[in-house]
């Protein structure tokens, strides 16, 4: 239903009855490595093409999710998905072997949250009694698709940021148990005119924290109603900057815990990932495998999960096109009262 001005309310609760994590090898070295459920120790995946590899990667989360959950493909009704690649060709090649009803949908990296979104949306509505979400990036095809291949070796700036490789995938259900989702605010496109796609986290902030600013109103909440609010991947820029619009626009951040996927799913010190993670597979990994894990142990019990996106495609920034920028937000729950 309806709630406020560009929000979803779920009376119906819509639980999230499994997901699966599939990463690489460089996510397999950062913090969070056991709580995905397969690394890959190298890129290729035994594939001759990155895109090939991305597509295993998220061939292997949806069917992970499926098997997790006890169900067979046949017993998803639809699959609500998408990814960077142009066409986001990763989701429709692996929708061409799952053979699921399929959405393609295209949120940049917000695209995690946006699946999420509908497929609680669907549950909810009683239009389906499955429903799957799921998104996947790779380091090296985005590379190569947005900026230079990675064989180059161009150097890049501090705010640079290192694109995940890896997929998430997530079961929704009507009944079930896991967590479950409350509700969801769709963002509103903004563009601030900027036009480096080496600094996306400067881009994507101002639309992150305008989402979070229409969440809070539409749900007559408090930051405080969140154990943990969670940007997608903004990184260390952005989330500066973030904290800076949030402080500039008053919103009581300080009441609950803010952090980003960007900054959770590698070592900084360690890895060479410049201002952190990007790539529509960071916030999928982080939140169906890490934040999970925390609400089914009993360490979190309301989670805000805001996804950012840069909507920037080669052809536009070769025409010298500033980036516009989405965020979408879904509220997650352990549905323990």
């Amino acid at each position: 239903m309806l709630q406020g001005h560009q929000s979803w309310a779920f009376p119906s609760k819509p639980v999230i009855i499994s997901t699966g994590t599939v990463v690489g090898p460089e996510e397999g070295k950062g913090p969070l490595v056991n709580d995905f459920d397969l690394v890959h120790g190298d890129t290729k995946i035994k594939e001759d093409t990155w895109e090939k590899s991305e597509r295993r990667l998220m061939e292997e989360a949806a069917e992970m999710a499926i098997r997790k959950a006890g169900l067979t493909k046949e017993d998803i009704d639809f699959y609500i998905g998408g990814d960077l690649m142009n066409q986001i060709i990763s989701n429709t090649f692996a929708l061409r072997t799952l053979a699921i009803p399929y959405l393609g949908v295209f949120g940049a990296c917000s695209t995690a949250m946006e699946s999420l979104a509908i497929a609680a949306m669907m549950i909810d509505a009683g239009n389906a009694n499955r429903a799957m979400a799921g998104t996947c990036s790779h380091n090296s095809s985005s590379e190569k698709q947005y900026r230079y291949p990675t064989e180059y070796g161009a150097q890049k700036p501090p705010s640079a940021q290192y694109t995940v490789t890896g997929a998430g995938a997530a079961v929704v259900a009507n009944s079930g148990e896991g967590p479950v989702v409350t509700g969801a605010t769709i963002g509103r496109v903004t563009d601030m005119g900027l036009k480096d796609p080496f600094n996306m986290g400067a881009a994507m902030a101002p639309a992150a924290v305008d989402t979070m600013q229409a969440h809070f109103r539409d749900f007559q909440r408090e930051p405080g109603y969140y154990d943990l609010i969670l940007t997608g991947d903004l990184s260390k820029v952005g989330v500066d900057i973030a904290k800076e619009l949030l402080a500039q626009n008053k919103v009581p951040i300080e009441q609950t815990t803010y952090s980003d996927c960007g900054l959770m799913i590698y070592d900084r010190d360690k890895q060479p990932v410049a201002s952190g993670a990007s790539g529509c597979a960071c916030s999928a990994v982080v939140t169906y495998g890490h934040i999970m894990r925390r609400i089914k142990k009993g360490e979190l019990n309301k989670v805000l999960i805001v996804g950012t996106g840069a909507l920037l495609s080669p052809l536009t920034y070769q025409q010298g096109e500033s980036i516009p920028c989405i965020a979408h937000a879904v509220a997650i729950e352990s549905g323990v009262s």
